[in-house]
């Protein structure tokens, strides 16, 4: 699948994946600083942003669209980096395409298995009346019954837009996402560990990177790895703590001393 992309700047390629529900667009603020340096990719994945829907949704799928998308632009070393779903897609393209990328950077996601957890996210999304919505605070007002949190809401609703007719819609394939959500969750596993530099970006208040995790499936699969913790920042780690998350990322690409 031909993945939507925008490009910054000019030099090293830097592709840049982001999670489950998000589009290129949350990686515009640091896609610009880190395009100082790189020629920066946001690239929208499978069933998300201004990508095409399909019905299939997988972690293979991903990382063979990634795979292509390399090829398509003709990409020499480029870094590839991922936060959440984008870090799981990552993870697997390095792993079987060890050859096709120079550094992997993962973010606040380990290749372990994950339970199914977004199901209050998507009911929300679903009992959003399209039809009938006549702005974005309606939509607002009824992801509230669902998601407390304005800082989710706000996330979702960057998804929100309206077609031609005036109508609104979803960018995301609610259908698909919610088809497929247990594949999400799954472990990214390989015969074969990926031997190149790897940086593991977590959040200290975030629950999906624990200790144990650094020491197990991390470490197996990526023994090239340095793992770093923002303690201030959750699970939006690149979001909550913009300079930091900066700082680290370009002292791994020695271009910070």
């Amino acid at each position: 699948m031909k993945l939507h992309f925008r490009t910054l700047g000019e030099g090293q390629p830097f592709v840049i994946m982001h999670g489950l529900f998000g589009t290129s667009d949350n990686w515009q603020t640091l896609g610009k600083r880190f395009s100082e340096t790189h020629k920066v990719y946001l690239v929208d994945m499978r069933n998300h942003g201004r990508t095409e829907h399909s019905h299939e949704f997988n972690y293979q799928l991903m990382a063979d669209d990634i795979l292509e998308f390399v090829k398509q632009e003709n990409l020499q070393n480029p870094i590839i980096m991922g936060h959440s779903m984008g870090g799981k897609a990552a993870m697997n393209f390095a792993l079987q395409n060890p050859e096709m990328l120079e550094r992997l950077i993962v973010v606040d996601i380990a290749p372990k298995a994950y339970p199914v957890h977004h199901d209050q996210i998507i009911e929300g999304l679903k009992s959003v009346d399209l039809a009938n919505l006549k702005s974005r605070n309606d939509a607002d007002e009824q992801l509230k019954a669902y998601i407390d949190e304005p800082d989710v809401r706000m996330f979702l609703m960057k998804n929100l837009y309206r077609k031609e007719d005036n109508s609104f819609a979803w960018r995301v394939n609610l259908k698909a996402v919610d088809e497929n959500i247990e594949k999400m969750g799954s472990e990214i596993t390989s015969d074969s560990p990926f031997l190149k530099p790897t940086l593991f970006i977590r959040g200290g208040r975030s629950k999906y990177i624990k200790p144990q995790d650094e020491f197990d499936s991390i470490c197996h699969l990526f023994p090239n790895v340095e793992i770093e913790t923002i303690e201030e920042a959750g699970h939006w780690v690149h979001a909550e703590a913009p300079d930091k998350f900066y700082d680290i990322v370009m002292n791994f690409l020695k271009l910070v001393k």
